[in-house]
């Protein structure tokens, strides 16, 4: 048998480019900085004694910081607020904004402009937020008692904040103002991608108003409900501002978060091991809930999954 020769042609290896890799490093420099420090830093702090006013005492915990965690009824207290916290909010304003988005979507006169007063209260901070509802709800001067009473609903002023039976669902509706911007910015920016002709194949068939939504629209929403809902069910869940600036977790912690009692520690107490290491319990919380729903939801397998 006769042999085949080999070529000759000599194999030119590709050279390394590093220019893009230059070129994202001080981005992924400022990304490090900005998030992966801090977060190694609370984890070691988490196993640590950390007071600033008592360094004396400052040194390695163990598991000191979790085990007290899990043995005081403040942690299982502010993780059962926190519960509340976030499915009301969350529930809620999935609802409203679902509601805005549908109408936004349509078309009337002025509707670019209603689309713009939307963003709003998303455009004010917490802080801000928190001073203008303690004006509404305040029980001497207040709109919110001024209103109720001269419309006949109340008889004498009630204290939204200082009422242990109201303030978390008071605190929960000026969140509710300032988060329903963002499912109905996302869902309407999500409708105005959707196909016409399933709609119009719809209207063929007979369908209703009602019966679009139900059988249309939600399920090519799908993705964009799973996303928006668990990208608010974080926020939430790590909200501080709003609550730390209207009852700073009163009155008798019914209003204490998991993350309003993070921020106690560092803020009042100055115990940043054990503000670190309920951060660390909080992050594996929001970390397990995330897997389990997306997985429980089927996001980005499509709206037949």
């Amino acid at each position: 048998m006769k042999k085949v020769k080999q070529s000759s042609v000599p194999v030119v290896k590709q050279k390394m480019v590093w220019t893009p890799y230059l070129l994202i490093l001080p981005a992924v420099l400022l990304i490090a900085g900005v998030m992966l420090y801090p977060l190694c830093k609370t984890f070691y702090l988490a196993f640590q004694h950390y007071n600033p006013a008592m360094p004396f005492a400052n040194g390695f915990a163990g598991f000191e910081n979790f085990i007290k965690i899990f043995t005081t009824e403040e942690f299982y207290s502010s993780l059962w607020v926190s519960l509340k916290w976030v499915v009301a909010l969350v529930l809620l304003q999935l609802v409203f904004g679902m509601i805005v988005a549908l109408i936004l979507n349509q078309n009337f006169k002025g509707r670019g402009f209603f689309r713009a007063l939307v963003f709003v209260p998303w455009a004010m901070s917490g802080v801000l937020t928190a001073v203008l509802f303690s004006l509404i709800y305040n029980q001497n001067y207040g709109v919110l008692n001024d209103l109720l009473m001269k419309i006949g609903l109340i008889s004498e002023p009630v204290a939204w904040l200082g009422n242990q039976h109201l303030v978390l669902g008071s605190v929960i509706i000026a969140e509710l103002w300032r988060g329903i911007p963002f499912f109905a910015i996302s869902l309407l920016a999500a409708m105005q991608g959707l196909p016409q002709d399933v709609y119009e194949a719809a209207r063929v068939d007979g369908a209703t108003k009602w019966q679009s939504f139900r059988f249309v629209t939600l399920p090519l929403l799908k993705d964009t409900i799973v996303l928006t809902t668990l990208l608010r069910t974080i926020w939430e869940f790590n909200s501080v501002d709003l609550i730390f600036s209207l009852t700073n977790g009163g009155p008798v912690g019914k209003t204490t978060t998991l993350s309003v009692l993070i921020a106690n520690q560092a803020l009042t107490t100055n115990n940043y091991g054990y503000g670190s290491a309920i951060s660390v319990v909080s992050f594996f919380i929001l970390a397990i809930v995330a897997i389990i729903y997306m997985k429980v939801s089927g996001f980005g397998k499509g709206s037949d999954s």
